[in-house]
């Protein structure tokens, strides 16, 4: 028996991961895919026309598949190996056309099409209407009532669409390992104790001295502090090609032929454009309605932006340095403003933000708010510096939780949740197993930046969604809603981190073990809007540049279309895209994120709302609202269309407002 196919006789049903050989994949998959193959064809084929005979034995269908690709997934993107790559490109096509099989069968559509006509004699839960619609909407946009010549381009499309994902994802993996900046001496005294700690180890792993990488988690405080502009330029210009560096591992051709694959399949489908395909089962439903929110946002944070660019070009100039101010440059010097205006020095405030102190804080307010309890648990795992937690509540069971936090050559770069097992209750409980990924410099102790501990924040708020999920399909459980609902939970568990008594508890030296101090912690929060406007033109830039290259006919040239939509915007000139288009992951390593980057905004809008219903109560950790939170949001899953949910929880959909307000922009509304 291969040993991902086996009963697993491990603590909490966790993979066998010492057991596990790169080999075994492939193998399983094989099987897995048969397997689910011959149980989906004795729902089409069998004599059952029941709720329970199709949609509930389709939701079973697949369950080794599950199993298999729920541990290779989260391996091949968190801790990549020559032969994981290598199936994860045989894959592409052999999933995509498996999705295809089961889509595309038309005796398998014609019994939900027939239980969708006659659902009202059916007498079906709430949850279970739901499942049944989705299921329906799912088949419909994969082209199931589609037939003939059209069905079979189809299937095309969508197989050469998965391949070029991964090759996407791979060829930007690539570049990202292969580009390094070894540090002269004089230059790598020239930074702070912890940039010093973090490219000293970066150079160990290449066997050579300090380095500066492409990974966020150095390149950054690299372009914070080093005073040497040459550098920083040779530096940031490395990050901004990656993926566009000509050769095997260039990406822009990739994209040309993404969208016009996508647009292809919009306009099979049915569709004016992908864009409007893609949003349709969103909460903002149209593409317009995804415009007028980003300039609403774009218009102040523009306007902030460019104020702020005067004050930095000018301390540039006074350096005797040539103008006008490059995207090399602001980092650096919005730094040295930041420790100005507001006494803050990063190189000063790490120190109280130690991983294990963040993790304390993050685990302390899923206690207070929700009553969770987390037991650190041992391995062995997929990796050396994984760590898990079992979480609990009132001594029952509901989650194994593992947190990957530092950088490494085999990691994707950026930040994620994902899960290894999903929750569900049909066919006998089934509690998950999610999983944290981060790209944080490993230190002894590993100390990060306050906008680290925001991203920790960030991702363990997706890990509650999933956690805490209590639904009875697998289809709609955890973080399975609308892609503009699903950054809520992570966003919204952000604002915990800036709440005074977290910190005052946590945010504690590395060394000494004592507090920050209260005039430093009273800065750090009252510097919590700083840099919005540079924050807020990236994100904005990107969301639309990623808007307009599904809009309309696709241009051949997609490098010339972001040159165009960032000119109509009037980018400024010292800011580049957060994600230049060779090296968009979230919209080119497959479409989750595809006319949808802008989803992270369209959330913001609701948890500025929605931290606010705490703040009305005067207790950031009101167990009402908390209790309400849970119930509407956390543990729902996609069993209510997400505005009904949001609804429910709130009372009322909120205004771009609030989000404005959170990020300092209101006054340049």
């Amino acid at each position: 028996m291969n040993v991902l196919l086996e009963p697993w006789d491990t603590a909490f049903g966790l993979p066998p991961f010492a057991r596990i050989r790169d080999e075994d994949f492939g193998a399983a998959f094989d099987l897995a895919l048969d397997r689910a193959r011959a149980a989906i064809a004795a729902i089409a084929e069998g004599p059952g026309t029941s709720f329970v005979e199709v949609i509930e034995a389709l939701e079973l269908a697949e369950g080794d598949l599950d199993r298999v690709a729920g541990v290779f997934y989260n391996l091949a993107g968190a801790d990549s190996t020559p032969a994981r790559e290598a199936l994860q490109r045989d894959l592409a096509p052999k999933m995509s056309a498996f999705s295809s099989q089961v889509t595309n069968n038309q005796a398998l559509w014609a019994k939900i099409e027939a239980l969708w006509q006659g659902r009202e004699g059916l007498d079906l839960t709430p949850e279970a209407a739901r499942v049944l619609k989705l299921y329906r909407q799912m088949f419909l946009r994969s082209g199931a009532a589609m037939e003939g010549a059209k069905a079979e381009r189809l299937t095309t499309v969508k197989s050469r669409l998965a391949v070029l994902g991964t090759r996407f994802s791979q060829n930007l993996l690539a570049d990202e390992r292969a580009w390094f900046m070894d540090l002269p001496e004089a230059d790598f005294a020239a930074l702070p104790g912890f940039v010093q700690e973090a490219a000293t180890s970066a150079g160990a792993e290449r066997d050579r001295g300090p380095v500066v990488t492409l990974n966020r988690s150095l390149i950054v405080p690299f372009l914070q502090f080093s005073p040497n502009r040459a550098l920083r330029e040779k530096a940031y210009e490395a990050w901004a090609a990656r993926g566009a560096n000509g050769g095997e591992t260039d990406n822009r051709g990739v994209a040309a032929e993404t969208l016009a694959l996508r647009a292809e399949r919009a306009g099979l489908l049915g569709y004016a454009d992908f864009a409007a395909f893609k949003l349709e089962p969103e909460m903002a439903k149209t593409p317009d309605a995804v415009r007028d929110l980003l300039m609403q946002v774009w218009r102040p944070a523009r306007a902030k932006a460019l104020a702020d660019a005067a004050v930095l070009e000018a301390m540039l100039v006074a350096d005797g340095l040539p103008a006008p101010l490059e995207a090399w440059d602001w980092r650096y010097y919005s730094e040295k403003r930041r420790k100005a205006d507001h006494d803050l020095d990063e190189a000063v405030l790490k120190p109280y933000l130690s991983l294990d102190a963040m993790l304390g804080a993050q685990f302390d307010c899923a206690g207070k708010l929700f009553g969770l309890e987390f037991r650190e648990i041992d391995g062995p795992f997929y990796h050396p510096d994984v760590r898990g937690w079992e979480v609990t509540r009132g001594g029952r069971h509901l989650a194994v939780f593992l947190g990957d936090y530092f950088a490494r050559g085999s990691k994707r770069s950026g930040a994620w949740c994902s899960a290894m097992r999903g929750q569900r209750k049909l066919g006998g409980e089934v509690r998950p197993i999610v999983v944290n990924v981060c790209n944080f410099a490993k230190g002894n102790p590993c100390l990060l930046s306050y906008d680290d501990a925001r991203t920790l924040f960030h991702e363990f708020g997706h890990a509650l969604h999933q956690m805490l999920s209590d639904v009875t399909y697998g289809f709609i459980s955890g973080t399975s809603v609308a892609r503009d609902f699903v950054e809520l939970p992570s966003q919204l568990y952000e604002h915990w981190l800036e709440v005074p008594s977290v910190l005052e508890a946590h945010a504690r030296h590395h060394e000494t073990g004592e507090p920050m101090p209260a005039d430093m912690l009273a800065r750090l929060l009252a510097a919590g809007t700083y840099n919005q406007g540079f924050a807020t033109v990236e994100f904005v830039a990107s969301a639309m540049v990623d808007l307009e290259f599904h809009s309309g006919t696709p241009s051949a040239d997609p490098m010339q279309k972001q040159a165009e939509v960032l000119e109509a915007l009037g980018m400024p000139r010292a800011i580049r895209m957060r994600h230049a288009t060779p090296q968009f992951a979230h919209v080119f390593s497959g479409d989750g994120y595809s006319s949808g980057y802008y989803s992270y905004m369209w959330s913001e809008v609701m948890d500025a709302d929605a931290f606010a219903a705490f703040e009305e109560t005067g207790d950031p950790f009101d167990p009402a609202t908390a209790a309400r939170l849970e119930r509407f949001i956390l543990s729902a899953g996609g069993s209510e269309d997400a505005e009904a949910l949001y609804l429910k929880f709130r009372g009322k959909m909120p205004g771009v407002e609030a989000l404005l307000k959170g990020r300092g922009l209101l006054d340049a509304a």
